[in-house]
């Protein structure tokens, strides 16, 4: 059986950027609170690529009265974001917990009892997809009369559910650029991971190409100053282009691709490793637990947008949790500061003691 473990007003689910800057503006309230994390905080900026750039400003992607200030005033690395990140939890002196994992929630009529085991890897990434956590070692029970679901939006990777996508060769993420020097890959889509992944593993001389089921970049889903550099690499040969293909097999040594106008219009292309950067859908166990209402195609939670409360009384979403899984991104940190003012007045029935610009939350990366 769990043992019982500590009472708090608020638990907070998820210790990325929104979840540590609201456990900041619970904190500055004298409200009591935790905020639990499988991994370590930044869990999923963590299993990034090294070296990986934000895409947005810093300024944008600031959190809790805290500056982020980078070394060369350019847009911040994983590794800089996630220091930052470790800063801001000191400064504030926040109670997070990590390594703990909540498996289970229910609500009765004081609140909520959670579940808690411990983990030794964030909820997604490539950690979990090797080793599935054992929910059973160590459990707890913590109790909340309020709860927060800032459990992000990327957990697992969108299977393709083709023959050998489970080879040793094939991943879903990224990684470092240097492990493919002088490799032949295969990378499959179209959007702003495929594209960045393909400049950078060509600029580390790796042997690329690019299988993309859209006939060209959308430049609504490619960033700016991305698509002229793949569009110029593609027309001068650089980089093997592949438009209107999906993969349909995956061998030892090759990718098969199939025309996406002709299926049995197929060819094979050699490779080394085949990264599938198709996106990634949300772990909905929480929302399902409690009964939160979820709707639309990405199956995103309904919520009050002047609170964030969810149709479950006392259940909150913030951050990209609210947007479900992925097929455009819409909801980006910078557009989701405003969701720690609505929760923090809701909660406390005051604002948080720093604010971002309006805009943000009207824009998209930049």
């Amino acid at each position: 059986m769990p043992t019982e473990e500590q009472s708090v007003e608020v638990t907070i689910i998820g210790g990325g950027p929104i979840g540590i800057e609201l456990a900041a503006a619970l904190a500055a309230s004298e409200t009591s609170y935790v905020l639990i994390e499988a991994g370590s905080i930044g869990s999923t900026i963590e299993w990034w690529a090294p070296g990986t750039r934000w895409f947005s400003s810093p300024e944008r992607i600031s959190i809790a009265g805290v500056p982020l200030v980078t070394p060369n005033e350019d847009k911040a690395t994983r590794e800089e974001y996630l220091r930052y990140l470790r800063g801001v939890v000191g400064q504030h002196d926040l109670n997070v917990r990590t390594g703990e994992r909540v498996t289970r929630i229910e609500r009765d009529a004081d609140g909520f009892s959670l579940t808690i085991a411990r983990s030794d890897h964030g909820v997604g990434g490539p950690a979990e997809e090797a080793d599935a956590p054992d929910a059973a070692t160590g459990r707890r029970t913590l109790r909340a009369r309020q709860v927060v679901l800032a459990i992000g939006n990327m957990h697992r990777a969108r299977r393709l559910d083709i023959p050998g996508e489970d080879l040793p060769h094939v991943s879903h993420y990224l990684d470092d650029p240097h492990r493919y020097f002088r490799r032949r890959v295969v990378i499959v889509g179209g959007k702003n991971s495929a594209v960045e992944a393909a400049l950078r593993c060509y600029r580390c001389g790796v042997d690329v190409a690019l299988s993309y089921r859209g006939d060209t970049f959308d430049p609504k889903r490619v960033k700016y100053w991305l698509r002229p550099e793949i569009e110029w690499l593609i027309d001068k040969g650089r980089i093997a282009w592949h438009p209107r293909t999906t993969p349909v097999a995956i061998e030892p040594d090759r990718l098969v691709i199939a025309s996406v106008d002709d299926e049995t219009d197929t060819r094979a292309l050699d490779a080394d490793f085949v990264l599938l950067l198709t996106g990634y859908v949300q772990d909905r166990t929480l929302f399902d637990q409690l009964g939160v209402e979820c709707a639309g195609p990405t199956q995103a939670p309904v919520f009050d947008r002047k609170t964030m409360r969810t149709n479950v009384p006392g259940v909150f979403v913030a951050g990209t949790a609210t947007g479900g899984s992925q097929q455009r991104a819409r909801v980006f940190l910078e557009n989701c500061h405003v969701h720690v003012e609505r929760i923090a007045r809701a909660i406390t029935g005051a604002a948080a003691p720093w604010s971002h610009p309006a805009e943000y939350a009207r824009l998209e990366e930049s």
